[in-house]
């Protein structure tokens, strides 16, 4: 209850000594960036934005409370105690792994409750941006190596692949070696995955969709044996 006491009067003694300006509305504080003052008939009362997250000034909406990393709070360097929990270093917010070497994985916060992100194939967060970026924009340091192979042993190709226009493919795709019913996709053109098409369609290397077997050379027999069920462990003919 004492603490409650202090901490009321420091808010009081604050609004006393912030003048509003004539026209009513929402003002920040000069030192602290999640603190701010709502003036209404000239009288100022003294706010604090949800933890984690600081008043932008230059918002025009009511809630003038946003995160870190869309804020420039110039010389308003000081900020509330944080009001941590298990994996949410403030109750609101972006937050990368407590593990460093954990880098494509962060932490959505808010008011406490948790999300975990994990980021697209190949990019790693960045706590500055709150977005997932390459990791050569990202910097960070000490990040687990991912593996970058299918079960089977496949990897996708260094050399980028290129459309009719010369654009670079972003999620590149390649037909199995000996399975006509199975493809692998690059994400990011770093990470592959191991996909099939549906029961009685092969993977057409040339349009880069799953097809009818007549139409890909080599796998027009694939479902001969049986329409019904899955290709068995015959290899794709050339």
């Amino acid at each position: 209850m004492k603490v409650f006491i202090v901490l009321a009067a420091a808010a009081a003694l604050a609004s006393a000594q912030f003048k509003c300006p004539n026209k009513d509305g929402q003002y920040e504080d000069d030192r602290q960036c999640d603190k701010f003052y709502e003036c209404v008939d000239g009288v100022a009362t003294t706010k604090l934005c949800p933890d984690g997250l600081v008043f932008d000034p230059t918002i025009r909406k009511i809630n003038k409370c946003d995160q870190p990393f869309n804020v420039d709070c110039g010389d308003r360097t000081e900020l509330q105690p944080p009001k941590p929990n298990a994996q949410c270093p403030r109750r609101n917010g972006f937050f990368a792994h407590p593990d460093t070497s954990i880098c494509n994985v962060f932490f959505n916060c808010i008011e406490g409750d948790v999300t975990e992100v994990k980021c697209t194939a190949g990019l790693h967060f960045d706590e500055y941006s709150g977005t997932c970026v390459w990791p050569e924009s990202a910097g960070r340091q000490g990040c687990a190596t991912q593996e970058k192979k299918t079960k089977d042993g496949f990897e996708c190709p260094v050399d980028q692949q290129v459309d009719a226009q010369g654009q670079v493919v972003a999620h590149p795709k390649f037909p199995h070696p000996n399975d006509c019913q199975r493809f692998y996709v690059c994400l990011n053109g770093i990470e592959p995955r191991d996909l099939g098409c549906q029961v009685g369609e092969v993977y057409n290397e040339e349009s880069q969709k799953c097809d009818a077997p007549e139409n890909v050379r080599g796998c027009e027999d694939w479902y001969k044996d049986s329409e019904d069920a899955p290709a068995g462990p015959k290899a794709r003919s050339r």
